[in-house]
């Protein structure tokens, strides 16, 4: 007995280190990769249509990431959590990331990446459906990063179409209602969920493009076949499987701040990159949505 409670301390303090480390690392990714495959979508879509663009890219990477996952010794999923697996892939990635795609063929990725930063708003409303509503603090950080959000929008110079506008907030619902949804089902362990989120998700894309009239490319540019790739790599496996982790080992607010910091970062990456200009409202929106994260993950610690 002396034994067996001894190597039960010695791991238990590893065990609670680990989330402390994984969570702030796949922030991180979702706020850096995230922030920048808005622009990779629109060099993307000079060759590849909407939601082909999408179920290419989460064919691919699903295939991938399946395969080696297999290759591993990983046990497949059950018949259960295939089906939970395609509801939440197809409201995440279907809708969430595919209306996306084609709002930004009427829509600047900055003003893209602003719509989509109503989602946790979004969360927050459908996590308290299942009784996990915001505390005071956390709403104040939400209320915070909105605020941040409008000021940034304010100073945009660039305007979008109103079904580019519905698109965008339709994603934003389904990918809030997807995440909230999720938390509470018998999903696939670990990264197996990411493949088979990803595998659903692409043969949902494939046939809406399809049916719809989309057709491949015969002669893509360089840039946009090098986007889908850094999509498919960075902004799928690693970036979605960093988020799938943060949102089951975190509170809804802090898993969906990422919404928040995405503007910001998508917004540097057109100055950098596309040689777009950043005015006084940016600069000050990029600092209010960043107080709001601060007060999430703030909020977020007090209360654990």
């Amino acid at each position: 007995m002396p034994d067996s409670s001894a190597r039960a301390a010695a791991v238990a303090p590893r065990s609670l280190r680990e989330p402390r480390v994984l969570i702030p690392l796949g922030l991180l990714a979702l706020y850096v990769i995230w922030g920048s495959t808005y622009l990779a979508i629109r060099y993307a879509l000079v060759s590849y249509p909407p939601f082909l663009l999408a179920g290419v890219r989460f064919l691919g990477a699903g295939c991938a990431l399946y395969g080696f996952l297999r290759w591993r010794g990983m046990a497949a999923p059950t018949r259960l959590q295939w089906r939970n697996a395609a509801f939440s892939g197809v409201l995440l990635l279907g809708f969430g990331n595919g209306l996306v795609c084609f709002a930004e063929q009427r829509v600047s990725s900055g003003v893209a990446a602003v719509a989509v930063a109503s989602m946790p708003l979004f969360a927050a409303v459908f996590a308290g459906l299942y009784g996990l509503w915001p505390n005071r603090r956390e709403s104040v950080g939400l209320l915070i990063g909105f605020a941040g959000v409008i000021v940034l929008n304010l100073g945009s110079s660039l305007s979008g179409s109103r079904i580019g506008a519905l698109a965008l907030l339709t994603a934003a619902m389904c990918w809030a209602f997807g995440s909230a949804w999720s938390r509470r089902q018998d999903m696939p362990p670990g990264p197996m969920n990411t493949a088979a989120q990803m595998l659903c998700a692409s043969i949902a894309l494939l046939a809406v493009g399809y049916a719809s009239g989309e057709h491949l490319p015969a002669h893509p540019t360089a840039r946009a076949t090098l986007a889908v790739v850094y999509l498919a790599v960075f902004g799928s496996i690693i970036a979605f499987s960093a988020y799938l982790y943060v949102l089951k080992h975190a509170r809804p607010a802090l898993a969906t701040s990422y919404a928040y910091v995405n503007p910001p970062v998508a917004v540097l990456f057109g100055v950098l990159l596309a040689g777009e200009h950043v005015g006084a409202y940016e600069l000050a929106g990029m600092a209010i949505i960043l107080c709001g994260v601060a007060a999430i993950t703030l909020a977020r610690q007090q209360r654990t």
